[in-house]
């Protein structure tokens, strides 16, 4: 019997867990391990500040008060016994492409799990109602199989958005583009005058690369990205080395003294 251990940023009481929990309980034992509430854009974070309350609601079914990366780090290290044959963050409220992918809590559940060796997928549903999560869970379903079924590269994740489209168009692999929000800072006034700040809306600047997550997506295709945990730019090794020079710093006289 196969163990999948899911989560979310969006809270335990999300449609698109429970839209998640159905599609993956034909495969196998569903561990469902959640934040007591809406965690979105909380990133990687960790509570290290406080301690987490684990509350079990039902067999196999837990939230905790803290983000998506607590909850798959206590999930895997203090409630499975084994390691779980596959971890699923989602449904997602929302997609998550481009740049969004850095603050997503939804792909940084995903990242914990890649990084303790667990095949992981992020999944994100760009029309979120009742009607799309359903129309979500059997692409979830064949994804998850495929996975459990051959794996994913070392320290990769895969990450899918599926479109808002009724109709869609198939499925196409992709790389991360570009998705910069303007105008997303929006400045408001507290009945006594004070200025205060809201992130949040505003218009997307996207990546026209008709390769990128995002032009799959607008296009009604299911965008599929591989995300490596390694964020080296490697070219940029050789601009540090041989353009910028920065190891010849080690041969100047005094290279690390703080006066000049």
């Amino acid at each position: 019997m196969k163990t999948i251990l899911i989560t979310n940023d969006d809270g335990i009481h999300s449609p698109g867990l429970s839209a998640l929990k159905t599609a993956l309980i034909q495969l196998g034992t569903v561990i469902t391990i959640a934040p007591d509430r809406d965690n979105s854009a909380i990133s990687h974070a960790l509570t290290m500040n406080r301690p987490l309350l684990l509350k079990e609601l039902e067999k196999d079914t837990y939230c905790l008060n803290g983000t998506p990366t607590d909850c798959v780090a206590i999930g895997l290290n203090k409630v499975i016994g084994h390691q779980p044959d596959l971890l699923v963050s989602g449904i997602n409220s929302g997609p998550n492409l481009g740049d969004d992918i850095s603050y997503s809590g939804t792909v940084s559940a995903a990242i914990e799990g890649t990084m303790y060796s667990v095949p992981s997928l992020a999944i994100s549903l760009a029309n979120p109602d009742l009607q799309g999560f359903t129309a979500a869970e059997t692409i979830v379903r064949k994804l998850a199989l495929k996975t459990m079924q051959h794996g994913l590269p070392a320290d990769t994740l895969m990450n899918i958005n599926i479109p808002a489209n009724r109709t869609i168009k198939g499925i196409r692999v992709t790389r991360q583009g570009r998705r910069i929000w303007k105008q997303s800072i929006q400045e408001i006034k507290d009945p006594s005058g004070k200025i205060h700040y809201w992130i949040g809306g505003g218009l997307p600047l996207m990546d026209a690369g008709k390769d990128t997550d995002v032009h799959a997506v607008e296009s009604g295709y299911i965008s599929i990205t591989p995300i490596h945990l390694d964020r080296t730019n490697h070219e940029g090794i050789s601009y540090f080395k041989e353009d910028l020079l920065l190891e010849e710093l080690n041969h100047s006289p005094d290279p690390f003294s703080t006066s000049e």
